[in-house]
């Protein structure tokens, strides 16, 4: 006998539909999967027997295919455990075989029958509702995940025998209770805020223009000076997630398998801080099973890069074309994958190797030589790529023992949001969404300057050898500068504050 049941593979963030074929015919006893299965779903035949002997029904001991179609795609995880089981049951008459066709199934089975949550049920639920199934059966652990998702049923189950009798009708189960994102975005708190921040007020109008603009930066100053402290609350003053964000960063965290238990979606902007001994395929993404890396777990919020040369150089430079094309592309031999990497990168480092160079309380130790060659780390074209660079000197003790209440991250963030507005209504008809991400055709469009304001970025041009990225560079600062001030023109003022934030070009930097 012949039973289909419907379920789903991930490619990438994304799911496409599976067709798991169960043929049940006489012969020797056999379990035999075929549709370019993975090692894990091979090995489910061992799983799904077990399972299906140990929850009360008879293994049928024939000769069994199962084919996964299309078969020209890959697939891997435990999620087909259930299907498998299920179009088994429904070969042997225990399952209506129409009934079936009405569901998306997916799950991993225990050996006593329980059904263990899977990778990727968000981008599977989106997937169900696209193709205008009735519903979707998923783990009971994966149903908060999976109910964010409108306009589709989601019936979660524990166990195999659950499962065999909502579909014969022998059991009702009520749909999982859609999750709208405002109800989330309501309990949204942070334990940190900017005003535990002391002094370092120049270091913090940068933070708000680079959130403002979606600009990347870079922090240099001793170790103590407050770096890692600001970098910290970032996510504070950012705007809060759109719900396409939320999904489009949830399904990320979904199909790497990083959702906490319970966890319906990411509703706070990511913030990421590996270590500076991740490897390139840690931080972008890779393995033999193409796996998100750091940068697309930062996808829609910050990756901060604490001590950025201690990290190896080809990590580094492997950033280069995630942060210009906001989208990483993994290529192996059977399949190529794309994850998006649409982020705000902050990065902090020391002067120089011991850290006081240029600290007038701190005698540096390090030589010309040395401090050249912790500078050379960091190559130009990355350089290039981070939009702002600020020096965060270290706090004198009267800021840091005053008792002058600082600006709140809330407050801060009303003026970010009020410029990302501004932004918005700009590039309403385009499909980018900050300043930060405006290409060559924008910035002539959008960033129009007048005469003084032309002369004096001449100057600053001439004077430091900026290249082209760091003149447009520049010009992106400076759209930020003047929406933070309200202003459609961009002025000599505006212009001048843009080009403080660009310290490491200039001759006299550190």
């Amino acid at each position: 006998m012949l039973a289909k049941v419907l379920s789903s593979a991930v490619i990438g963030i994304d799911a496409c539909q599976v067709e798991v074929e169960v043929d049940i015919s006489q012969g020797l006893p056999a379990f035999t999967t075929v549709g370019l299965p993975e090692t894990s779903v091979k090995e489910s035949k061992e799983r799904v027997k077990s399972a299906i002997s140990n929850s009360g029904y008879d293994f049928p001991f024939d000769r069994i295919t199962v084919n996964l179609a299309p078969a020209n795609i890959k697939k891997e995880g435990t999620g087909f455990d259930l299907p498998v089981a299920l179009g088994i049951l429904a070969a042997t008459g225990v399952i209506p075989s129409e009934i079936l066709r009405r569901y998306m199934v997916l799950g991993e089975l225990s050996l006593d029958g329980r059904i263990k949550p899977v990778n990727g049920s968000l981008p599977m639920a989106i997937t169900a509702r696209d193709a205008g199934y009735k519903g979707i059966i998923v783990p009971y652990d994966n149903r908060r995940e999976a109910a964010v998702v409108k306009e589709i049923s989601v019936y979660p189950v524990k166990n195999l025998p659950e499962a065999v009798d909502f579909l014969r009708g022998s059991l009702d189960i009520s749909p999982e209770s859609y999750i709208s994102q405002l109800e989330m975005i309501d309990k949204i708190s942070y334990e940190i805020d900017f005003s535990e921040v002391m002094g370092q007020e120049h270091a913090k109008r940068s933070i708000e223009v680079a959130c403002a603009g979606g600009h990347n930066i870079i922090m240099i100053g001793p170790p103590g000076s407050g770096k890692t402290m600001i970098a910290r609350r970032i996510p504070t003053i950012l705007p809060p997630l759109s719900f396409e964000e939320a999904i489009e960063t949830t399904k990320i965290y979904s199909v790497a398998g990083m959702l906490k238990k319970g966890e319906a979606m990411i509703t706070r902007r990511p913030f990421r801080a590996p270590h500076h001994t991740i490897s390139d395929a840690g931080l972008i993404g890779g393995g033999r099973i193409p796996k998100p890396g750091e940068v697309s777990l930062a996808h829609n919020g910050v990756l901060f890069l604490d001590e950025l040369p201690e990290f190896k150089t080809h990590v580094l430079e492997v950033l280069r074309q995630p942060l210009e094309d906001q989208r990483v592309t993994i290529a192996r031999v059977t399949t190529t994958i794309t994850y998006p990497s649409s982020l705000m990168l902050v990065a902090a480092m020391n002067p120089c190797p011991c850290g006081f160079y240029a600290d007038p309380r701190h005698e540096c130790t390090c030589t010309k030589a040395q401090i050249n060659r912790y500078r050379s780390k960091i190559s130009g074209p990355l350089l290039d790529r981070i939009d702002i660079h600020v020096e965060v000197p270290a706090v004198p003790y009267n800021e840091l023992t005053g008792t002058t209440p600082q600006e709140s991250s809330e407050n801060i963030r009303q003026r970010v949001m009020k410029a990302r507005d501004f932004q918005s209504n700009r590039f309403s008809r385009t499909k980018i969404f900050c300043n930060a991400q405006m290409g060559s055709r924008h910035i002539r469009n959008f960033c129009r300057l007048n005469a003084s304001s032309a002369k004096l970025l001449e100057f600053a041009v001439e004077k430091f050898g900026l290249s082209a990225r760091g003149y447009n560079r520049i010009l992106k600062i400076a759209r930020t500068i003047a929406d933070l001030s309200g202003s459609e023109t961009i002025n000599e003022t505006h212009v001048s504050e843009a080009i403080q934030y660009r310290c490491l070009d200039r001759s006299n930097s550190l």
